[in-house]
């Protein structure tokens, strides 16, 4: 009797944990994966799964750059220069466009992040041509954006930067909002958090392997390594504390974590933004007024800010003519010229000399009667004195 005790309780427990895992599949909503699934009126809808960035090149610096250096550059070298205006359009042709349901709830992702109040516009254009933000909606292609500047260099006028795989309107988490929002957290440049090093997470991790390795994500080993047990290093997250509800957060099943253990019944993080989501977006993306300098022709400006911080110049040409645009100093940059067109911001050129013993430079015509804007965030002044910019 005691033997056919514990063997329908072992059933009883096999039962329980697949109950667990299709509950927590449904309820992930940070992206990801999909499958199809059948319920019981034997209809297929499609399965909710997790985001899964895509893989691009380590960047590997030479053995002259210090580890300091290498940090800063990781930790800010993926976010855009304050004030960037970044387009975004949908595909209108299958399979990649989205359902009218599906494009409307990605609308409010892009609203969501205009809420807080940061130094980053968000556009809708209908020309794709004018975008760099290019979202597709093909089933089975899972849940995924590249990391901030990275959609630069997917310059194919016809390839994704962001992916939506299944139908948002079944993803039970912040009403189907919270994927959308957790991919342009991306494209803002953030990282999932739970791959945090300070989040002191100690992993199950064959459990954990096995767990994405079925449905609805269907990962292989090395993908489940890329999206949840690789840690970041630290200088990636810059000291920035463990958030388990962040946007950017996976809901995790039971049995996945060991460590904490108040996470080993599961973690799930609440609906929408946190106050720290908020307050790491507004630390990259202040919204405030920029203080604009005239930059004038062989007059030397010094930067004087401090690593991560950005200044803002000014430029109304007296003449039509090619310009340079350099810096000088020991120091790691990134520079980028916008066109004010009645106000909007227009990308004309930039550079980004981080990593590197050279300067940012710019070579470019500009119009005269024309006024263009010049933002230079700051990596590091890895030597000693300042940087400077000049044009002429």
């Amino acid at each position: 009797m005691a033997e056919k005790s514990q063997s329908v309780q072992s059933q009883l427990s096999q039962i329980l944990r697949r109950l667990d895992k299709l509950e927590v599949a449904h309820r992930i909503g940070a992206g990801g994966g999909s499958s199809t699934v059948t319920g019981s009126s034997g209809d297929r809808a499609e399965g909710v799964g997790s985001c899964t960035l895509p893989a691009v090149p380590e960047r590997i610096f030479s053995s002259n750059v210090s580890p300091y250096r290498e940090g800063l550059i990781r930790y800010i070298g993926k976010k855009w220069v304050n004030g960037t205006r970044l387009k975004y359009y949908f595909f209108e042709d299958a399979p990649l466009k989205g359902d009218a349901s599906n494009v409307d709830l990605v609308r409010q992702g892009f609203q969501v992040w205009e809420d807080v109040g940061i130094g980053i516009e968000f556009e809708e254009v209908t020309n794709i041509d004018d975008a760099n933000v290019r979202i597709g909606f093909k089933r089975g292609d899972g849940a995924w954006s590249y990391v901030g500047r990275d959609v630069i260099d997917i310059p194919g006028r016809h390839e994704r930067t962001m992916n939506f795989g299944w139908d948002l309107t079944l993803d039970p988490r912040g009403g189907g909002v919270d994927t959308p929002v957790h991919e342009i957290g991306h494209t803002l440049g953030f990282p999932h958090e739970h791959q945090n090093p300070f989040a002191g997470i100690v992993w199950n991790e064959e459990a954990v392997y096995d767990y994405f390795a079925g449905a609805p994500n269907y990962w292989s080993r090395q993908q489940t390594f890329h999206n949840v047990l690789r840690k970041l290093g630290p200088s990636e997250v810059e000291g920035s504390q463990w958030d388990p509800n962040s946007i950017m957060h996976y809901s995790f099943a039971a049995g996945l974590i060991l460590e904490p253990a108040e996470y080993r019944v599961g973690l799930n993080p609440s609906d929408g933004l946190t106050e720290a989501d908020k307050e790491q977006a507004r630390k990259f993306y202040p919204d405030k007024p920029p203080r604009y300098k005239n930059l004038e022709p062989f007059e030397l400006e010094f930067l004087s800010i401090a690593p991560g911080e950005q200044k803002d110049f000014v430029i109304e040409p007296t003449r039509s003519d090619e310009f340079t645009i350099q810096t000088f100093g020991r120091s790691d940059v990134v520079m980028v010229l916008f066109e004010d067109v009645d106000g909007e911001m227009e990308f004309v050129a930039g550079d980004d000399d981080s990593g590197a013993d050279l300067n940012a430079k710019i070579t470019i015509r500009l119009v005269r009667g024309r006024r263009y804007i010049l933002r230079i965030r700051l990596y590091l002044n890895w030597s000693s004195g300042d940087t400077a910019v000049m044009m002429w």
